[in-house]
């Protein structure tokens, strides 16, 4: 069966009932993308498909950051995410890792953390050669060169993404936030890169909270947080998670690759 004709990947089967949207609005919430541009096609077909059938009212497409790194095609996925932005209500927040791909062009000394954490693939993408990424150059001439290779538009989508998103019950942050701390006082690195003292909350957070960045098998559904980074890049899953009149369903986009 080719990609084209699966069925669409809807499930109600959720851990505990949730609450609707914000009323004639729809939600599909995308977890990390992590470069895998083809799985963010087949995605947008399963969601087009869900749009046509239920005809929402409105609709908001919110992205929960990590465009980039370790998947094969950064680029891609973000040249598509920007014309996806003028086609959809878009929101799109910011990951770890946009958050490292700014500070280096902005000129931090953080290209071995960026490496680290997936960034050859997304330099590989822009047209970085080869050469830059396996010898011993400079990180002054990796970053010019890299620089040079960055559209204007992709930079600027970078810079415009957001720390996080409310909308009605829900909250929308890439990592997650820090128990007992207001929203207005939340720190960037909390809210790009929490884990344990975020994930290990069972108390209210004053909204549900959708995030990624910690990856799981599967959807994690608690009863203060929703977590659907399904590790896009290794798993080749990338989930979305749909908020509408009444409550929360899944879509996720399954595809894996011909050897």
């Amino acid at each position: 069966m080719s990609r084209e004709d699966r069925p669409l990947n809807l499930s109600a089967t959720l851990s505990r009932p949730f609450p609707p949207a914000l009323a004639g609005l729809t939600i599909y919430a995308i977890g990390d993308i992590h470069g895998r541009a083809d799985l963010l096609e087949d995605l947008y077909r399963k969601i087009d498909a869900d749009k046509l059938a239920s005809q929402p009212e409105r609709v908001a497409e919110i992205y929960l950051g990590d465009y980039i790194d370790r998947g094969n095609d950064p680029a891609a996925v973000v040249e598509r995410l920007v014309r996806r932005s003028g086609e959809v209500n878009s929101v799109f927040l910011r990951g770890n890792h946009e958050q490292l791909l700014l500070d280096f062009v902005a000129g931090e000394q953080c290209l071995d953390t960026w490496k680290a954490v997936g960034a050859i693939p997304t330099l590989l993408s822009y047209g970085v050669p080869p050469r830059l990424l396996t010898e011993t150059p400079s990180p002054e001439e990796v970053r010019r060169a890299f620089s040079e290779r960055l559209p204007r538009e992709h930079h600027q989508f970078f810079s415009l993404t957001g720390a996080y998103c409310e909308s009605g019950h829900y909250l929308f942050v890439h990592a997650g936030i820090r128990p007992g701390v207001a929203l207005e006082f939340q720190a960037r690195e909390d809210i790009l890169g929490i884990r344990d003292e975020f994930l290990k909350f069972d108390g209210d957070f004053g909204w549900i909270v959708i995030h990624g960045h910690t990856p799981v098998t599967e959807p994690e559904f608690k009863a203060n947080r929703i977590n659907i980074d399904t590790g896009a890049y290794a798993t080749h899953r990338l989930t979305c998670l749909r908020i509408g009149e009444h409550g929360t369903s899944l879509i996720a986009s399954p595809f894996t690759p011909t050897q």
